[in-house]
């Protein structure tokens, strides 16, 4: 396996040890890694209302929310793969663009343009200040990995995790099924 270094469009998948409660069995998908620092989103924790609760010019009713990460959890966030209808956004990997005007994207969902597996929303972000996410990979809280947008547009939140963790082979697969809590086995 290559050396995974931290930058846009790759994944922090959580050491199944990880007793954060923000971030135990989590994946992020950083979006942007500077000198000043870094942010991303959790791509594996549903948030418990829909898009069309949080944004009531939303007409579909069931487009699932994310919970991005403790940081500013009254903004809404969002990673897509329509560049042709939501423009301004930043491509952070091949064909996967985070952000953009937010009044395209509830257009083109309204008028049945935007695909539910296109788009991904999220309340709140993950945040690093500088240096922080460097050391917190130093002291293996994060096991970093290349994706594949199927990952991350995944509705089958429950397996991000386990299946983050198989996609790196034999050794990292065995930890997708550790319990939670080892003591109590």
């Amino acid at each position: 396996m290559s050396m995974v270094t931290l930058s846009p469009g790759i994944l922090l998948i959580a050491d199944p040890f990880l007793k954060d409660p923000n971030f135990s069995r989590t994946v992020v998908l950083l979006c942007e890694h500077e000198e000043k620092g870094s942010f991303g989103f959790v791509i594996n924790k549903l948030f418990d209302q829909t898009l069309s609760d949080l944004v009531p010019e939303v007409l579909l009713g069931n487009i699932p929310v994310y919970y991005g990460g403790p940081v500013q959890m009254d903004t809404i966030h969002f990673v897509h793969r329509e560049p042709s209808l939501i423009s301004g956004g930043q491509e952070i990997m091949p064909g996967i663009f985070w952000g953009g005007r937010f009044d395209e994207v509830v257009n083109a969902i309204n008028k049945g343009l935007l695909a539910p597996d296109r788009v991904k929303f999220f309340i709140g972000y993950s945040g690093w200040t500088d240096g922080q996410l460097e050391a917190e990979v130093k002291e293996k809280s994060w096991i970093l990995s290349q994706t594949e947008a199927g990952l991350i547009f995944e509705h089958q939140e429950q397996q991000i995790w386990q299946q983050s963790l198989k996609n790196l082979g034999s050794t990292f697969a065995m930890m997708a099924n550790y319990p939670i809590d080892p003591s109590l086995n």
